[in-house]
């Protein structure tokens, strides 16, 4: 299988650290859906990163889609998730709260690092900081209350947390204060350390 897109992308990165976690064989290729457009077009058409070629030649994409099909073709039943129904829907509100802040922080670089200043529409920004900042609350408050699954876990949520909250710091600093959210922020912290983290850093071009 290959993996296409830059790590700097919180998608592609939340989707290369766990397959490794999972220890599923890929080849990473680095293209960017910018530098790179072409490339990528070559591969996949759509150009969505992450892109996950798999072994007949489909291409798949969406970081989550990609890793539920990972995790029911090609690891044996290890998971990243609770077998628990009750634990597993604290997971998935925890990710759903983390996947809302990734895609709103998106949304903001987007219009603050693309769009000319001219053009960008104060009163949405506004309304999409207010989602970011929302998710990211919810989510500490969630951390906060269950912090004992946070405390050595390496599965999906933590993966997840870490990745874009690595993300959203790393882009916009000025927006969201790393001090207002201090469980996250030491999740992700003890995340960047271990060893699938470490082999997949968030090296791009950004934006």
């Amino acid at each position: 299988m290959r993996l296409i897109g830059m790590l700097d992308s919180p998608y592609v990165r939340r989707v290369a650290i766990s397959l490794d976690v999972l220890g599923v064989a890929f080849d990473h290729e680095a293209v960017s859906v910018f530098s790179t457009f072409e490339k990528f077009k070559s591969i996949n058409p759509v150009v969505k990163a992450p892109s996950l070629v798999c072994d007949d030649g489909t291409v798949l994409m969406d970081s989550s889609l990609i890793l539920q099909f990972v995790e029911a073709a090609k690891t044996n039943g290890k998971s990243l998730w609770s077998k628990d129904s009750v634990q597993l829907l604290h997971e998935f509100r925890a990710v759903s709260l983390a996947m809302a802040a990734c895609e709103k922080a998106v949304q903001c670089v987007y219009e603050l690092h693309l769009r000319p200043m001219a053009a960008q529409y104060e009163p949405w920004l506004e309304r999409v900081k207010g989602q970011l900042i929302a998710a990211l609350s919810l989510l500490e408050t969630e951390v906060a209350n269950r912090q004992k699954d946070f405390e050595r876990a390496v599965n999906q949520e933590c993966i997840t947390i870490a990745v874009v909250w690595q993300f959203i710091q790393s882009m916009l600093p000025d927006v969201v204060e790393k001090n207002d959210y201090i469980k996250i922020m030491k999740l992700s912290e003890r995340m960047e350390l271990t060893s699938s983290f470490i082999k997949y850093p968030p090296v791009g071009p950004g934006v």
